[in-house]
């Protein structure tokens, strides 16, 4: 891993995706970029946040943000690392945050709107 390009001292930035809480969406799986915190959301989510987000800036590893789930991906190279830099707590989202979430904007279609 290019550990140059995660700062292990940044908070993430929030419990959930940043654009999700923002626009009144819901995600599926949360991804923290490992460089300036932000929490995004995955792919499989409707809008895909952490992509975005390493595409509006470059950054290019993310870490899961769900409880007991540590790995890195790379978006750079498309690798998974199962090991690196611990990262500034909190390490995850709320255990009882629902997942998908947040639950009252999750709608009962979920499973057919997701990627």
């Amino acid at each position: 891993m290019a550990e140059a390009k995660i700062d292990p001292s940044v908070a993430p930035s929030g419990a959930g995706c940043a654009e999700c809480d923002e626009s009144g969406g819901w995600w599926v799986h949360l991804r923290r970029c490992a460089e300036c915190g932000h929490v995004g959301c995955c792919d499989s989510s409707p809008s895909k946040h952490a992509t975005k987000h390493f595409e509006a800036t470059a950054h290019p590893f993310v870490q899961s943000y769900e409880p007991g789930e540590d790995w890195f991906y790379d978006y750079s190279n498309g690798e998974m690392y199962s090991d690196g830099p611990a990262l500034a707590p909190p390490t995850s989202h709320p255990t009882d945050q629902s997942v998908p979430g947040p639950a009252s904007r999750v709608p009962a279609n979920w499973q057919s709107l997701i990627n």
